[in-house]
C-alpha cells in the first residue's frame, strides 16, 4: 500500500476523543497510523482538498470498518466534488453509527449529483426532526438550494424563512443562513431587501465564512482596487521604461563608436605591410 508522507510532529493524538475511542478497536500501531492520516485529512481539507482526499484513502484502506474513517473519507470526497463517492461513505458511516447527523450533507450530495428532487424529498423525511438545531438549519439551506436548482426561486425564499432567520441571536450558522436568504431575495429581484440581509449576514459573520462584504459593495456599486497590484504595475512600468532608456543609450554609444572603429580599421590597413608569398 502506498503511504503518503506525514510530518514527524503529527502524532495522531490531535484527533477528537470520540474518534480515538473508535480507533481503540484496532491494534495499537495500526490505530496510531490511522489517527495520523486522519489528522492530515483534517489539516488539509480546507487548504488542499485533493491532498486531504489522498490521506483519507490511505486511512480507508487501513480501517474501512471504523465509522470515523468512513466519515472522514466522505468529507474529503465531498470537498473534491466526488459526490457519488462521498454519499456512499456517508451512508456507510450512518449504518455503522445509526446517527442522523450526516443527513443534510447526504442530501447535498444528491444535489451535487444533479438530483435536487431527491435532496428535497430528504428534507421532508422524519430524520430531519432528529437533527439538532444546527443540523435543521443546514437541512433548510440544502432544501433552499435544491429549490433554486429546480428553478423555483420564490420557493427558495419561502424555504429559508424561519424562526432561526428571524432571531437576533447569533449562532455559528446565523451568517450563512442570512447570506443564503439575501442571495435568494436577489434572485427574485428584491434588491433592497437583499442588501439589508447581506448587511445582517456581515454583522453576524465573525469568522469570515461568507463574502457578504463583497456582495454589499457590489450592490452599492463600489469597486475595490488592489493597492499592492497597482504598486507592482507602476514598478513594472518603471522597469520597462528604464530598460528602454538603457537600450537607447547603448545603441547611441554603439553608433558613436562606429566611425572611430572604422577609422582605426583604415589606419591599421595602411600601416600593415602587404604579405608576400616570398619568405626571407
Amino acid at each position: 500500500m502506498k503511504r503518503l508522507p506525514i510530518p514527524d510532529d503529527v502524532t495522531g493524538e490531535e484527533i477528537d476523543a470520540d474518534v480515538r475511542q473508535e480507533l481503540m478497536s484496532l491494534p495499537k500501531t495500526l490505530a496510531e497510523d490511522v489517527a495520523r492520516n486522519l489528522v492530515m485529512v483534517a489539516k488539509l481539507l480546507d487548504e488542499d482538498p485533493e491532498q486531504a482526499y489522498g490521506y483519507s484513502r490511505v486511512a480507508l484502506r487501513l480501517a474501512s470498518r471504523v465509522a470515523a474513517v468512513r466519515e472522514a473519507a466522505g468529507f474529503a470526497s465531498y470537498a473534491t466534488a466526488k459526490y457519488s463517492e462521498a454519499l456512499a461513505e456517508f451512508r456507510a458511516a450512518r449504518r455503522m453509527t445509526g446517527s442522523v447527523e450526516l443527513w443534510p450533507v447526504m442530501a447535498d450530495c444528491e444535489r451535487g449529483m444533479g438530483r435536487p428532487e431527491r435532496a428535497l424529498a430528504m428534507a421532508g423525511e422524519p430524520e430531519v426532526q432528529k437533527l439538532d438545531k444546527a443540523g435543521q438549519v443546514e437541512m433548510r439551506l440544502v432544501a433552499a438550494g435544491a429549490r433554486k436548482d429546480m428553478g423555483q426561486a420564490e420557493a427558495a425564499v419561502v424555504t429559508l424563512q424561519s424562526s432561526e432567520l428571524a432571531s437576533n441571536s447569533v449562532q455559528p450558522w446565523t451568517a450563512r443562513l442570512r447570506y443564503a436568504y439575501a442571495d435568494a431575495l436577489l434572485d427574485v429581484g428584491r434588491e433592497a431587501e437583499a442588501r439589508e440581509w447581506f448587511a445582517k449576514a456581515l454583522e453576524a459573520d465573525q469568522g469570515g465564512t461568507t463574502n457578504a462584504s463583497d456582495r454589499l459593495a457590489e450592490l452599492d456599486g463600489v469597486e475595490f482596487t488592489d493597492a499592492l497590484a497597482e504598486i507592482e504595475e507602476v514598478e513594472d512600468a518603471k522597469d520597462t521604461e528604464d530598460a528602454v532608456v538603457e537600450d537607447a543609450e547603448v545603441e547611441e554609444a554603439d553608433e558613436a563608436g562606429e566611425p572611430e572603429a572604422k577609422e582605426q580599421d583604415a589606419a591599421d590597413a595602411v600601416g600593415k605591410p602587404e604579405e608576400s608569398g616570398d619568405k626571407g
